[in-house]
């Protein structure tokens, strides 16, 4: 039987290295992988290619990475609200491609289908499409422009999913699947931390977001925060 689990996070970032690119998943900061952030912040792994939803905020999520200059670009589609980000993108210490959050997202699975490229409408005639080849097609009797864009190449894709198995199959919850699939299948070698680790045949095959086959790494989170993720009450 497939066993995918490593011992602890240390294990799982083994062979990130300087320089490399990275899919970070998450939506703002709902779902992102805080133990694999917070490992690369401790081993100071720099000059990282980013590409995520966001960049977290000043210190929580890839804020930390930030706050230590350890990435070089960012490729997102929402800055937030991170200060520190805003002063290191307008004093140029950091370069930063802000890509339409659907287009993010389809470069992703792009990369996991094996797709080098696709054509979008998204970002036609705006500073999206400056320097970009475009080309015209009819689709349901329309004629448009579209630019290509292309798959990303990333190194390792860094995902947190509610539930996995040793095989790594993931399961998703609500707003946490969003960018978390699409970079689950996009890197070269996927790493994914999860709330909670069972044996392979515990999950619903019906409910799998993430076949297990695009999953290298997979280990059982701890002490996640969720800055987000938070039911809020109030009494009558």
């Amino acid at each position: 039987m497939i066993n995918k689990t490593v011992k602890n996070v240390d294990e799982a970032i083994a062979g990130i290295q300087d320089g490399m690119t990275l899919m970070v998943g998450g939506f703002g900061l709902c779902g992102i992988p805080e133990n694999l952030i917070a490992a690369l912040v401790q081993k100071r792994i720099k000059n990282l290619t980013c590409i995520s939803n966001n960049a977290g905020v000043d210190d929580f999520g890839l804020g930390l990475l930030l706050q230590n200059k350890q990435i070089k670009k960012m490729i997102s589609s929402y800055v937030g609200e991170n200060a520190e980000f805003e002063r290191q993108m307008l004093s140029g210490e950091l370069e930063v491609d802000l890509v339409p959050q659907g287009t993010l997202a389809t470069r992703c699975m792009a990369a996991g289908y094996g797709m080098p490229a696709i054509y979008t409408p998204a970002g036609v005639g705006t500073e999206v499409a400056i320097g970009k080849e475009s080309r015209k097609f009819t689709f349901n009797g329309i004629e448009k422009e579209y630019l290509l864009e292309y798959a990303f190449e990333a190194d390792f894709a860094l995902v947190k999913a509610w539930k996995g198995d040793t095989a790594g199959n993931l399961v998703f919850r609500q707003t946490a699947m969003n960018f978390n699939h699409a970079m689950a299948i996009g890197g070269k070698i996927t790493i994914a931390e999860v709330e909670e680790l069972v044996e392979v045949g515990e999950l619903d095959p019906n409910f799998i977001h993430t076949p297990g086959i695009y999953v290298h790494r997979i280990f059982k989170g701890e002490k996640y925060e969720k800055r987000i993720e938070q039911r809020t009450t109030r009494k009558n």
